[in-house]
């Protein structure tokens, strides 16, 4: 299957699910006074659902640019961690400009579905993959803000819930093919709510994520570490050169698997002795 195409599959349902979400921040943009334009530009230019509610309450209450700057990096920050993970998976033809133009398409549930793959990321396949999700999120953004006030706050809520559904439903199929994955998962989610509901701190999302994220993966690191692969079964060292091994055979005679002599030495050798 192609690449482009493949990718454009896997992110449908995540363009779904942005679209449903994104419909209600269009819906609270107008309601808070910003223009339909204004609205779907914050969303065009951000993709983050939380960055962006919270950004939107800070606008609303004309709060100070400093405000903004401090709230958006510690909620986004952990969107760096993913960067810096994804970073290892993709190939050669990800340069240094398409990693920063692809960097501002990071998302919790893109970098869940392209970090599962277990392959190497192409370029084509991540483009497709952020397609869609990005086209879903503008477009609900666009259709809310049209909408206003239209629909009741209850169903407007409810349109957040299928973005938890969906992220689930990305994690649980590996969460069955390996253990290490379900232990790593139940400790982020334990984790996650003791620091929900601990009564010492206050605590923004976005560093309980890099908290979460941090302490499952060292647990993970330690008790499921990841084997090498690059030696075979006989213990040998990584690069070991079979052909090399194979010319040297080819290098000894029938007689008794001594290398074979240099011919043209020997013959250069003859012919001295016989003009002499």
């Amino acid at each position: 299957m192609n690449s482009l195409r493949k990718g454009m599959i896997d992110g449908l349902p995540i363009g779904l699910g942005y679209l449903a979400v994104s419909f209600s921040f269009g819906i609270m943009g107008t309601n808070a006074g910003l223009a339909i334009w204004q609205t779907v530009l914050i969303s065009m230019t951000n993709l983050t659902s939380a960055g962006q509610f919270a950004g939107l309450n800070i606008m609303a209450a004309a709060g100070s640019y400093v405000e903004m700057i401090v709230s958006q990096l510690v909620i986004n920050s952990r969107y760096s961690l993913m960067s810096v993970s994804l970073s290892q998976s993709v190939d050669k033809s990800f340069s240094t400009k398409i990693r920063i133009l692809f960097g501002q398409f990071v998302t919790d549930e893109i970098y869940a579905v392209a970090s599962s793959r277990g392959e190497e990321i192409g370029r084509r396949y991540f483009f497709g993959l952020c397609s869609l999700p990005y086209i879903g999120w503008s477009l609900g953004t666009l259709l809310g803000a049209v909408s206003g006030d239209i629909l009741p706050a209850s169903i407007s809520t409810a349109l957040n819930v299928a973005l938890y559904g969906m992220f689930i439903a990305i994690v649980i199929p590996p969460m069955k093919k390996a253990l290490s994955v379900t232990v790593v998962v139940i400790i982020s989610v334990a984790l996650s709510i003791f620091l929900y509901f601990q009564p010492f701190f206050e605590i923004s999302s976005g560093i309980s994520v890099i908290i979460c994220a941090i302490v499952s993966s060292v647990v993970g690191a330690i008790f499921f570490p990841i084997k090498d692969e690059a030696s075979d079964e006989n213990g040998e060292a990584p690069g070991y050169n079979n052909e090399t091994s194979a010319l040297k055979d080819e290098a000894s005679d029938d007689n008794g698997g001594a290398p074979a002599k240099d011919t043209s030495v020997s013959k250069l050798n003859d012919k001295e002795v016989h003009h002499g």
